[in-house]
């Protein structure tokens, strides 16, 4: 192992165990993004801030180059209640770094700031290398990746850093939460009368836990809806519903587009029909591409993910890959392996070897 790659790693460790001890739930950025500009200007590196948002861009940059984004979020969920351990304590045991966000993704966003360290002064690389460690991603809000992209420059292709045990997730479902109204008509429950939107709504509930979208994708499979939330606004038991409101979370492949998938459904179903958002859209990178084909050589194997990310944000290609474990995330005791820090950047940086 090099002098460089070693300093680089033991410097992603400690600048993860400050974020770790600095809470920065959604929309609580403040403390972890003054943290990571700080540990930007201590390497002479401008940097800029776009509220809890930060950027820089490599040296040499130069327009006349494509560009590949190196993404990362610094928020976090709250912790659960579950936990054993002081979630703001970044103890390491085992060979394991515990703490909340170690894995969710800190470990991702500190490898790729060393990763962006690597290639910031270089000056003969084909590409430009941009570093963004957005907020907001644990609640898809507004203020994250979706506020920045457009104080960047052109961006060609990324990678977004997401715990994938250093595997190539090429592919996510879209996801589209829907807002569902079955109307009836109010009247006494002891007499026959009014029209139960209860009722009328359990004939829309049961096609939408039954129906089957045709197009099945190899990598993601077939799309998905879940009924989960029913309500009405009766206080009173004798009282027939008017209205029932229930709420779908639609999981959409890449092969339809969100307003496909509506009209399939707004022809299928009898109730009200209001998609929350349609921003958090179903994406693919192209196996061809050449951050993919530079994975593959180096033994990464690609899939399709069912989580979405803010690479769902991204108009470009976009490769979600990173150390850890999703199946960690959001978990109490959550942690990261050490070695997986170090490997991942590592691995980042014979992948980027092969493209910039």
């Amino acid at each position: 192992m090099s002098s460089d790659l070693n300093i680089l790693q033991n410097e992603a460790i400690s600048l993860l165990k400050e974020l770790i001890a600095t809470p920065s739930f959604s929309k609580e950025e403040d403390q972890t993004a003054s943290i990571i500009g700080k540990f930007l200007a201590l390497k002479f590196i401008a940097a800029t801030r776009i509220g809890n948002n930060i950027f820089a861009l490599n040296k040499y940059y130069d327009e006349s180059k494509p560009t590949v984004l190196l993404n990362s979020h610094h928020d976090t969920v709250k912790p659960n209640p579950q936990y054993t351990k002081d979630p703001f304590s970044p103890i390491i045991e085992d060979g394991k770094l515990y703490g909340l966000g170690s894995n969710d993704a800190g470990g991702c966003l500190v490898s790729l700031l060393a990763v962006f360290l690597n290639y910031y002064d270089k000056s003969d690389g084909k590409y430009n290398v941009i570093f963004a460690a957005t907020a907001e991603e644990e609640i898809s809000g507004a203020g994250g990746i979706e506020y920045t992209l457009p104080y960047l420059p052109k961006i060609d292709c990324a990678i977004v850093g997401e715990p994938t045990q250093m595997q190539m997730a090429v592919a996510e479902r879209g996801l589209m939460v829907i807002d569902c109204i079955s109307h009836g008509k109010a009247g006494h429950a002891a007499r026959n009368e009014g029209e139960n939107a209860i009722t009328k709504s359990l004939k829309d509930i049961e096609w939408f836990n039954s129906y089957q979208f045709p197009k099945v994708s190899d990598l993601l499979g077939a799309n998905k809806m879940s009924v989960t939330v029913i309500e009405t606004e009766n206080k009173a038991h004798n009282v027939v519903p008017a209205i029932c409101k229930f709420v779908v979370d639609t999981r959409i492949n890449e092969l339809y587009s969100f307003e496909e998938a509506l009209e399939i459904i707004t022809q299928n179903v009898q109730c009200e029909i209001n998609p929350r958002s349609t921003r958090l859209r179903s994406t693919s990178i192209s196996l061809d591409h050449p951050l993919v084909k530079a994975g593959t050589e180096l033994g990464r194997t690609h899939y399709g993910s069912p989580t979405t990310s803010d690479k769902a944000l991204m108009p470009f290609p976009s490769l979600k890959m990173g150390p850890g474990d999703s199946a960690r995330s959001h978990t109490a005791d959550e942690y990261i392996y050490i070695d997986d820090i170090k490997e991942g950047i590592e691995l980042y940086i014979q992948l980027l070897n092969k493209v910039i």
